[in-house]
């Protein structure tokens, strides 16, 4: 019998897909400080709720969590419901998380508090959807650059994060960051109005749901890129799980770990200008090379001291590092699929990534607190050198396509 053809929506006009990236620029600007919130406080807010020291960076690792059980879940939704009702019920989990963290720091619950911050992964996992709904907007020759114009949004969550952390933290006193979170859950109420906004094409649909998944990990671009995404998002949150805990440790002011915090935001997300040309010029292989040299510069600028100059400076190249890398990987999951495959794909590499983040961020704290931040730093070299084993394989991946053939 042969195979029905997908049945597509037809294709947006330019205005729409311009009007669409605007919001989702912007939506990212917003939902993205959920994240910058979480990491620029989970620890330390950790530290003083948790039985135990050891526990400091259990909500970040809880947050990863959230991330990785709710990206398939969101890819479910996606494609039953479409993509902009994801978006509104990853926005819920963002508001309730930021009010549950706030109700946790003012009960001094340390358990409530990781149930919080699972919420805001659950949240922030849809939000890093953003790139991909993107894509769907653009032309095939125009898809690079319209994920990556979203992820430049970053750029201002990178601003605005660290800037509710040092206006909030201290205006409930004596519950320090009870003010930040509830802050946080206005922020991302706000974006969800902005989302609302958003009008996307339908998901594709067809009589047969595309080929079996296990047809489509097996080709080797696809297991390229699984593989360069996740050590990118792997070691970001490796070091950055414990750069704030370990300032603190060194006796570094809230405010230069939150200026650090936002510096290492902007980073990830300012190259998002120019990303999406460099991958067209240049090929998503060699801007993801170029990401990973950055990490380790950043490993290895971070073992040459642990004043606030270093500190900041392995945060800026680290978040450079990332976008290069992520966004590259991000990139090469495009050619990986067939429309009627779109959400399935792209959720089970987000599963991926952010699955095995969730081991980076467990290791992360009880490493730094047992052996300390220099010891983290060189463990990061280990992810990087699988990074460039895989990329050295990307010349046994047939050339891209925009759609694989049947």
């Amino acid at each position: 019998m042969q195979r029905a053809a997908p049945l597509l929506a037809p294709p947006m006009t330019p205005s729409q897909e311009r009007g669409n990236v605007l919001r989702l620029a912007v939506a990212q600007a917003l939902a993205g400080a959920n994240s910058t919130v979480v990491y620029a406080t989970g620890a330390i807010v950790g530290s003083t709720l948790a039985p135990s020291k050891a526990l400091a960076t259990l909500p970040i690792s809880i947050f990863v969590i959230g991330m990785a059980a709710c990206t398939l879940p969101a890819g479910a939704i996606a494609q039953r419901h479409g993509r902009r009702a994801a978006f509104l019920a990853g926005t819920g989990c963002g508001v309730l998380g930021g009010l549950l963290a706030a109700l946790a720091v003012v009960l001094g619950d340390f358990w409530l508090f990781c149930a919080a911050t699972f919420f805001g992964g659950a949240y922030a996992a849809v939000v890093l959807s953003f790139r991909f709904a993107a894509a769907d907007c653009a032309p095939p020759a125009r898809r690079a650059r319209a994920l990556s114009a979203v992820m430049a949004g970053g750029v201002f969550a990178g601003v605005i994060g660290p800037q509710i952390v040092t206006f909030t933290m201290t205006l409930w006193l004596p519950y320090i960051f009870a003010a930040t979170y509830l802050a946080q859950a206005a922020v991302a109420a706000l974006a969800g109005g902005v989302l609302h906004g958003v009008r996307l094409p339908r998901p594709a649909t067809a009589a047969a749901a595309g080929r079996p998944l296990g047809a489509i990990v097996r080709q080797p671009r696809f297991v390229i890129a699984v593989t360069c995404g996740t050590i990118a998002y792997l070691l970001m949150n490796f070091l950055m799980t414990a750069a704030p805990l370990a300032m603190h440790m060194c006796g570094l002011s809230q405010r230069d770990s939150n200026l650090g915090i936002q510096w290492h935001v902007i980073a990830m997300y300012g190259p998002g200008f120019v990303t999406g040309r460099l991958i067209t010029r240049f090929g998503a292989p060699r801007v993801v090379a170029a990401g990973f040299a950055l990490i380790a510069a950043a490993a290895a600028g971070g073992l040459t001291g642990a004043d606030t100059g270093h500190f900041w400076l392995a945060l800026i190249l680290l978040g450079a590092g990332w976008n290069f890398g992520f966004i590259g990987a991000s990139a090469l999951v495009l050619e990986c699929h067939r429309p009627e495959e779109t959400t399935r794909v792209q959720s089970l590499n987000d599963f991926i990534v952010f699955g095995t983040m969730v081991v980076g961020s467990f290791l992360s704290g009880g490493l730094l607190t047992a052996y300390g931040w220099n010891t983290v730093l060189w463990l990061s070299f280990g992810p990087l050198l699988l990074a460039v084993a895989a990329l050295a394989a990307s010349g046994l991946a047939r050339p891209a396509t925009a759609a694989p053939p049947a």
